[in-house]
């Protein structure tokens, strides 16, 4: 029998992800792995984020994907295709399959997420963003009140730098919208993240698995 998702919540969630394909995913991870075992990685950390994505109240589950999906997607989840351009386009894009209503963004560099961080996004009337930061200047969450917004707020904000999370939420608060901050997170970005972010997972992480597994092994 299938796991029940849970009742539905206030927001869509979506996730921002890219088919864990050796050589195409965390090749920052190379070396010291290989392309297939940073896919492994890679892997590993997107299933745990969208079965917490699974667990999470929600209005509507997607997953935006560059790729195809695989036997590692769990149910309950639409899958649209990535936008082309660069990451503030595919971010802005993303918002835009929601329709109305709050929608909240994550990625999946951060296995260690939980669905507590993730409950109530878009169940008040307080906010009207709600905003992640990453231990490295970027971010690993982003939500709106109104979608529709997003590509305003997003697009032009310079990404994959050490300033991208600071850029970007001051572009949330120079639009007048109030935010609400999400506790700082460490994303898998390079080798260096991979263990202190594998300590810091749940008890039965599939991305905590892989790494002990990949640390038996002889390279």
């Amino acid at each position: 029998m299938s796991a029940r998702l849970p009742e539905p919540g206030p927001a869509t969630l979506l996730v921002i992800a890219k088919e864990p394909v050796p050589g195409r995913v965390k090749t920052r991870l190379t070396p010291p792995y290989t392309p297939r075992e940073a896919a492994t990685l890679a892997e590993a950390a997107l299933v745990d984020t969208l079965h917490t994505v699974s667990r999470t109240p929600a209005r509507r589950r997607v997953l935006v994907l560059d790729g195809r999906p695989g036997p590692w997607l769990p149910p309950g989840f639409d899958v649209v295709a990535q936008s082309t351009g660069g990451l503030d386009d595919r971010i802005a894009a993303a918002f835009a399959h929601c329709g109305p209503g709050p929608a909240l963004l994550v990625g999946m560099d951060t296995p260690q997420m939980t669905a507590d961080l993730l409950a109530g996004v878009g169940g008040d009337d307080d906010h009207d963003a709600w905003f992640g930061p990453a231990a490295d200047g970027g971010f690993w969450a982003l939500g709106l009140a109104d979608p529709a917004r997003a590509a305003a707020l997003v697009r032009g904000v310079p990404m994959s730098t050490d300033r991208t999370g600071e850029l970007q939420r001051r572009r949330l608060v120079e639009a007048g919208l109030t935010v609400r901050d999400l506790p700082e997170l460490r994303d898998v970005d390079t080798a260096a993240d991979v263990a202190p972010v594998a300590a810091r997972c749940p008890p039965g992480s599939r991305f905590a698995a892989a790494v002990r597994t990949l640390a038996g092994v002889t390279r």
